[in-house]
């Protein structure tokens, strides 16, 4: 197999921080390259050198042995590096088709669109996707959205794929056909890397896996030559993974009950559409379901954030469907938000005000009339080496954080007022296994002493995991419940797409 890219010695600096030094490995021709690393080990930086939106201090890049230096994502994409991130580039408005044309370079304006049609169909049909080209973007769900990511780079001949965290948002089944998709990619040549936190996947499909920690290269091993373990161990090194055990039982006390609650979208359509739904004391509810099925309504709904036009929510019997954020009950309930970076934080704020944003009116936090900058500076310190947040030089900007540490920053926050129901949406999204695993420790801590969380999760192994049951979310509607202990990960993908349980 043939050497397509070389990464040698390269570094990345960033004022006060090295995210990268001196990263060397190889991506050969026809392979499925994993890229695994904490948070903060440098892999969003490398990717962004790769695809030519930051410049290297020093190393060098050479593909197919020629050295090359990319000095703007243009550059990058000449050379046949493309990337899907995790948050997509389409305009909703557009049509499929419309959206595939406006990523092509040199498309000539008057180029028969029947020709340009016929030629992305051709490459629908070829990998059996079942894209319609004049369906609008908004339309179609996020697994059929990231399809038309891949396929804008594969009408531009892209030869290395990159794939960031792509099982993310998908089901079991469309996971398991994008695998087949990939590897269809790789007898033809196509060389992937693939960023991932699930080891199951990781296992399942890579050729090569290369560890990244602290910004270096680590080790890249062959397939055969690792397992699970060895991975998690080459990823975590000294860093301690918290050992905890599930042993709460639930309570039979309703804390949280949803009637046919209804939820409207900015745009006037139902987020939730007649959802029911019930939290016991004690208990970690799961939520399954493909995103933008109304589980972010749900939680903005118990949040206070959002109003319902229909149905009520029930606080151990007392009606709060349109209680503010403000109210006593719903103040009370930790939320670990969606979009961790629009509203989970104060961007320009530092780490240490962050994490008294909810609790700066507290006495311990205040002198006088003025704020206590020592308590609140020895708070920070705590919540930091307490939730391995790696937080950068003293006041500055929490914004310059990574994502999974700004995470990790609205967990501590929220974590730290003792809720006694916590909604916690995606909270170990971006997460490493040892931060993860910190997370997933509170939650059953949590329920030991009364606390009830609903978790919403796309990773459908932490779903089974943590949860007591999984309640199923399809459209805005609640599809059923499941027994983790009992049911398959396909059942429960049949429910995420729709089909009630006989």
């Amino acid at each position: 197999m043939t050497e397509l890219l070389r990464i040698d010695g390269i570094r990345k600096t960033f004022p006060g921080v090295v995210a990268l030094d001196e990263v060397s490995f190889d991506i050969r021709t026809g392979e499925i390259h994993t890229l695994l690393g904490e948070n903060g080990a440098g892999k969003s930086t490398l990717m962004n050198v790769l695809t030519g939106l930051y410049h290297p201090d020093r190393g060098q890049i050479t593909i197919s042995g020629c050295p090359v230096r990319f000095t703007s994502p243009r550059d990058s994409l000449a050379q046949g590096i493309g990337m899907v991130h995790q948050h997509f580039m389409l305009v909703p408005g557009h049509s499929v088709f419309e959206n595939i044309l406006l990523a092509l370079d040199h498309v000539p304006n008057l180029i028969p669109r029947q020709q340009m049609r016929q030629k992305i169909q051709a490459m629908i049909d070829q990998f059996d996707l079942g894209l319609d080209l004049d369906s609008q973007v908004w339309r179609l769900s996020i697994g059929a959205q990231q399809w038309i990511e891949l396929i804008k780079l594969l009408m531009r001949d892209c030869r290395l794929l990159i794939l960031d965290e792509p099982t993310a948002v998908l089901t079991p089944q469309e996971s398991d056909r994008l695998f087949e998709v990939l590897k269809q990619l790789k007898h033809q040549g196509k060389s992937i890397v693939f960023i991932s936190h699930k080891m199951r996947e990781v296992m399942e499909i890579s050729d090569r896996v290369t560890i990244l920690k602290k910004g270096r290269s680590v080790d890249t091993l062959e397939r055969g030559q690792y397992d699970q373990t060895l991975l998690a161990q080459l990823m975590i090194g000294n860093d301690k993974v918290p050992d905890w055990e599930k042993t709460g039982s639930t309570g039979n006390d309703l804390v949280l009950e949803v009637r046919d609650l209804i939820v409207k979208t900015d745009r006037g359509r139902p987020a939730l559409n007649g959802m029911d739904l019930e939290l016991r004391e004690g208990e970690i509810l799961g939520i399954a379901g493909v995103a933008g099925n109304g589980q972010k309504a749900l939680a903005e709904a118990l949040t206070g954030l959002k109003e319902a036009t229909g149905g009520q929510i029930l606080a151990r019997g007392n009606d709060i469907t349109n209680s503010t954020a403000k109210s006593s009950y719903i103040a009370g309930i930790a939320h670990i938000p969606e979009d961790r970076k629009t509203i989970g934080i104060a961007p320009d704020m530092p780490v240490d005000e962050n994490l008294i944003m909810k609790s700066f009116k507290n006495r311990a936090f205040r002198k006088g009339i003025f704020q206590n900058r020592k308590a609140i500076r020895d708070n920070a310190q705590q919540k930091i080496a307490q939730f391995a947040i790696k937080a950068g030089p003293q006041g500055a900007p929490i914004a310059n954080l990574s994502g999974g540490n700004i995470q990790k920053v609205i967990i501590a926050r929220e974590l730290s007022e003792h809720p006694q129901v916590l909604v916690a949406l995606y909270p170990t999204r971006g997460l490493d296994i040892g931060s993860a695993e910190y997370v997933h420790k509170v939650m059953a801590e949590g329920a030991t002493k009364g606390m009830s969380t609903l978790l919403i999760s796309e990773d459908l192994d932490e779903l089974l995991k943590l949860s007591d049951r999984i309640a199923v979310m399809f459209r805005g509607r609640l599809v059923g419940y499941a027994d983790p202990a009992t049911v398959s990960r396909e059942e429960i993908g049949l429910m995420m797409s729709g089909e009630v349980p006989s």
